[in-house]
């Protein structure tokens, strides 16, 4: 897998959840925050979406095709209109699956039609290339911008307005698959001359090398020597570009891969200790529980119950 899939891969907890909401003006709905993140597809008309964090954000107007991500899972509102009184929208109308729910709500006016839902990611410890993001992602399709977003957008219209034989499976796949294009989309509309972090650092000729090295083997003995080796660069100048880049040192981005590693691999498989610990680097099942109780503030067995107790 490439960074940015392993990056979401190594956050997700669970299956999206949504919900398609069919408004006509007057409309508003109350979205509460959520313990991930939010997304929503115009599938048809225009809507505003006011988010309600502090300091408050300026309401953002949204057209056909447009899609919004929100990083945190801000409380916000949707509304035909920024001034339209809102209603509390419920959490049981959202579904992890197919088919979708829909809400219904407003007047007689214009028709908005929107897919709205969250990703459920681990924002204990979000990998940063996350964390990076603005906190309110807005993404036009239009005048041709963003063409394998907005054909992700129109295949999910046409299979929500229009269901037929194996739409159950499409769609969730689909939703599954948006939130890729959606943070590709962000990343591409960044300017190389002015991108800074780490969209500055999946195209940089020295990081992106060592980045990638991390991320397909963790298990390897990582020295900021055998890094700068792939990068091309000293030590020192190495060890400077990464850390401005990545924001954070060589090996401390080696550690929190590893963790992150271990600890994905604790919630979606039943290989032993052992295993994990040799996947991630570790020569002794002990050197890698205490490593990893230093960076989660439990035992690999707790984080694991924990885990799958809450799934």
């Amino acid at each position: 897998m490439d960074i940015l899939t392993e990056a979401l891969s190594s956050m997700r907890t669970g299956h999206p959840t949504s919900v398609r909401t069919e408004g006509r003006a007057p409309w508003g709905l109350r979205l509460p925050s959520v313990a991930g993140a939010g997304f929503h597809v115009v599938l048809h008309g225009t809507c505003w979406l006011i988010p309600m964090g502090a300091p408050p954000l300026q309401p953002i107007a949204l057209n056909p095709g447009d899609v919004v991500f929100l990083r945190d899972g801000t409380a916000h509102v949707l509304a035909d209109h920024p001034s339209t009184p809102a209603e509390e929208e419920r959490a049981e109308q959202f579904s992890p699956g197919s088919p979708i729910g829909t809400v219904t709500l407003g007047g007689e006016g214009p028709r908005t039609s929107l897919l709205c839902g969250n990703y459920h990611l681990d924002q204990g410890r979000p990998h940063p290339l996350v964390g990076q993001l603005p906190e309110v992602v807005h993404l036009s399709t239009g005048r041709g911008r963003h063409p394998e977003l907005s054909a992700a957008v129109q295949l999910l219209g046409t299979e929500l307005e229009h269901p037929r034989i194996g739409s159950a499976g499409i769609v969730p796949a689909l939703i599954d698959s948006l939130l890729l294009y959606i943070l590709r989309a962000w990343l591409e509309d960044q300017p190389p001359a002015t991108a800074k972090g780490w969209a500055a650092a999946l195209s940089d000729s020295a990081v992106a090398p060592a980045l990638a090295a991390i991320h397909t083997d963790p298990a390897t003995q990582w020295t900021v020597e055998s890094l700068a080796d792939r990068a091309g660069l000293s030590r020192a100048a190495f060890a400077r570009r990464f850390a401005t880049l990545v924001g954070e040192p060589p090996m401390a981005y080696v550690t929190r891969w590893r963790m992150t590693t271990a600890a994905q691999l604790l919630r979606e498989s039943q290989v032993p200790l052992t295993t994990v610990a040799a996947r991630t680097g570790y020569g002794s099942e002990y050197a890698f529980a205490k490593a990893f109780k230093r960076e989660y503030g439990q035992a690999p067995g707790g984080y694991r119950r924990r885990s799958r107790a809450g799934a």
